[in-house]
């Protein structure tokens, strides 16, 4: 197939379906939720950890069962696009009720952020998994899903920055309480993330048609651990999705408790989401470049394992600068270097999936597209919940308490923040993903596909 069948204007409309999920949604909820469970909506660091890490377990059963029925799909729309056509507006509306906080009793909380939050899974599975599939059946050509993967990457990135950098301004701009806050931003948030998706449905095409199952069958699930390729390609994204975790759902508590709060140079107010922008806008400049670096490079496979010796060494570094903002610059400076690797390993990891979905096609007979690119969502899940789940439980186990403030809701008691609390978050953006970027880099070099 040829790169002149496929116009910048439908890469730039694929690009839209992350830049809402993985831009917007992912990315608020990935870097705020941690302090707004805890900070603004008044759960305790247990709640919340294990409201967390219940909705990514969810997630394990839910996202292969959307993959297998994308999979068997048939509409006027394809196989995928209506899902994205109809989730759309379910997609931003419970999003904006996500960010509400509700005037009820500690166990109404309680509940109302268990249905969100399991509910808010669903539609992103619901959406975001036929999306990454979309990818499979847009083109047969290996460079158009380089570049399809790029568009997508630098989608999400950029939207990410602009969602990181504008958010403490926002927050400013609309004024009241916090909770205040969090639901107005809610739902100009939702509303960005349903009009981009629809977006996307609309103005992309499928050219494939996949080879589909005749009937439902689990054999296709138990496919899956006979296929070595997909069993590596997960436990990477594992990886990606364990370090990108840590460090974003960490970023809130290192500004508050290892600097003092938000740091202000000239104008610029420098908080947890702004220190983040940063990196995506870099993210965003290197996963434009990805697909040249990876045929530079020889691979996907050989880039990726360089990508990943690129966020360890940086993250190592980062360790060592000290805590103090007036090295705010030099934190700012490891922060995009770090990211020039997310940058370029993110495109290459959903092309990779397209290539493990093929090889399942050519080795079993059926397309399982859906279903393999399941696991790509279900791995940023998990990945995510783990690593929110254990940063609420490492602070507590390093000494940090919950107490009321004066409207009720739970904050850390900041007579509990010790030097040991402060530690484990320094390790928890710098040390523990280094670690994780190790484990990544050496399962990209065994990856079975060489392409």
């Amino acid at each position: 197939m040829s790169s002149s069948k496929i116009s910048i204007k439908e890469k730039i409309a694929y690009a839209l379906g992350d830049a809402a999920a993985g831009g917007i949604t992912w990315k608020i909820m990935s870097i705020a939720f941690p302090i707004f469970f805890t900070n603004v909506f008044g759960l305790t660091f247990a709640d919340a950890a294990a409201l967390m890490l219940v909705a990514r377990l969810f997630d394990v059963v839910t996202d292969p069962l959307m993959g297998s029925l994308a999979d068997r799909t048939q509409s006027r729309w394809g196989t995928y696009r209506p899902w994205l056509i109809f989730g759309a507006v379910p997609f931003g509306l419970v999003f904006a009720l996500l960010l509400f906080t509700p005037d009820l009793g500690p166990v109404g909380k309680r509940i109302y952020a268990y249905v969100l939050y399991l509910l808010m899974m669903a539609v992103y599975t619901m959406v975001n998994v036929p999306y990454g599939s979309l990818l499979g059946v847009m083109t047969d050509d290996d460079n158009e899903k380089n570049q399809f993967s790029s568009y997508r990457m630098v989608g999400a990135y950029a939207m990410g920055f602009i969602t990181l950098l504008s958010f403490p301004y926002l927050q400013k701009m609309v004024g009241g309480t916090d909770a205040h806050q969090y639901a107005v931003l809610g739902v100009i948030f939702g509303v960005l993330a349903a009009v981009m998706t629809l977006l996307c449905g609309l103005l992309t095409k499928e050219r494939l048609k996949p080879v589909r199952a005749e009937k439902y069958s689990f054999r296709q699930f138990a496919d899956l651990f006979r296929n070595k390729p997909w069993i590596f390609l997960t436990l990477i994204g594992l990886c990606t999705n364990f370090f990108n975790g840590f460090r974003y759902a960490v970023a809130g508590y290192m500004i508050s408790y290892c600097l003092g709060g938000d740091v202000t140079v000239g104008g610029l107010i420098i908080n947890y989401t702004v220190l983040m922008a940063f990196g995506e806008v870099t993210c965003m400049i290197f996963g434009g470049v990805s697909p040249k670096f990876a045929a530079w490079i020889g691979s996907k496979r050989k880039a990726f394992v360089w990508a990943s010796v690129i966020c360890l060494v940086f993250s190592v570094l980062f360790f060592f600068i000290p805590m103090d903002p007036k090295f705010i610059w030099l934190m700012v400076i490891t922060v995009i270097l770090t990211s020039v690797g997310v940058g370029l390993y993110s495109p290459l990891l959903w092309s990779m999936y397209a290539d493990v979905a093929d090889f399942a096609t050519d080795k079993f007979g059926t397309s399982s597209t859906g279903l393999i690119f399941s696991s790509g969502t279900m791995a940023q899940k998990l990945g995510g919940a783990i690593s929110g789940s254990l940063i609420a439980l490492l602070l507590g186990l390093a000494g940090a308490r919950m107490i009321p403030d004066e409207f009720g809701n739970s904050v850390i008691d900041p007579t509990s923040v010790t030097d040991s609390v402060r530690t484990m978050v320094w390790s928890l953006f710098s040390l523990i993903p280094a670690a994780i970027a190790l484990v990544m880099g050496f399962l990209a070099y065994k990856f079975p596909l060489k392409k």
